[in-house]
């Protein structure tokens, strides 16, 4: 029974030191760690000058086809920090190209996974080289099958011209097939992916070349200067033409005809 007793005004104390909100605020606090924030792209310099312009044509190209969208990310040799471990480690690079569909379309110093709403990439481009193809075809594609579920993996190899493109079906990496003219088609872009002049472009659903802003403003030059030199020869044509009615209406008068009446 006094056992019983003890137990009992024991219970009654850790009742009250439960509804005290005293004695609850005492209590120590344990600190949650979150994951860092704000984290800046860490990749190494880029293989070759070749990588560097593909890379960019890829990015430029189509900002330019979605200027007037705001709903998507694409950027290039940039890191994605997807886990607090894979950030102690450093043992992962960055994708060379990657689209994000369904964001906000701003700069960003990487691609940090947790400030994104745990939003992963949609489309991913790796640029092959000497040094990373092999990693490309193994592990990052085992990667991006497994943890980042990427819809859509392509890679590209802008000296042997070897592409690539898989479709990500039932959790599992399928090869996406050709069209006759050697072109992979996105869903996640709505574009076909092909080669054109040694160079990874993008085409649409109708084979339409998608231009890049130095090509668009190349051709509006070209249209420009055009237009100009058919002003020229339509400006010529009537100088020459008023020259010989001048001629022939002197002509006329040496004759005794006025060239007004006939």
């Amino acid at each position: 029974m006094v056992l019983a007793k003890d137990r009992a005004e024991n219970r009654v104390e850790d009742s009250s030191v439960e509804d005290d909100p005293i004695a609850l605020a005492a209590e120590p606090v344990v600190d949650i760690p979150l994951p860092p924030t704000d984290l800046y792209s860490d990749e190494p310099p880029l293989e070759s000058d070749l990588h560097l312009r593909q890379i960019l044509l890829l990015i430029t190209s189509l900002e330019w086809l979605w200027e007037e969208r705001n709903d998507f990310f694409a950027s290039g040799n940039l890191t994605v920090y997807f886990s607090p471990k894979q950030l102690k480690s450093r043992d992962f690079r960055g994708p060379d190209f990657l689209v994000v569909l369904d964001t906000e379309r701003r700069t960003r110093k990487s691609w940090t996974v947790w400030e994104e709403d745990g939003k992963y990439p949609n489309v991913i481009v790796e640029i092959l080289s000497d040094s990373t193809a092999k990693v490309d075809r193994t592990t990052k594609k085992k990667l991006y099958q497994d943890t980042f579920r990427l819809p859509e993996y392509f890679w590209f190899d802008p000296v042997s011209l070897e592409f690539a493109g898989f479709l990500l079906v039932g959790g599992e990496y399928e090869p996406i097939a050709a069209n006759e003219k050697g072109q992979l088609w996105s869903r996640q872009l709505n574009l076909y992916l092909g080669i054109h002049e040694e160079q990874l472009r993008y085409f649409t659903a109708e084979g339409t070349l998608v231009l890049s802003p130095t090509e668009i403003a190349r051709e509006s030059q070209q249209t420009a200067t055009e237009s100009q030199k058919t002003a020229m020869e339509a400006q010529r044509t009537a100088t020459e033409s008023q020259k010989k009615a001048e001629r022939l209406a002197e002509r006329l008068r040496e004759l005794g005809v006025d060239p007004d009446t006939v």
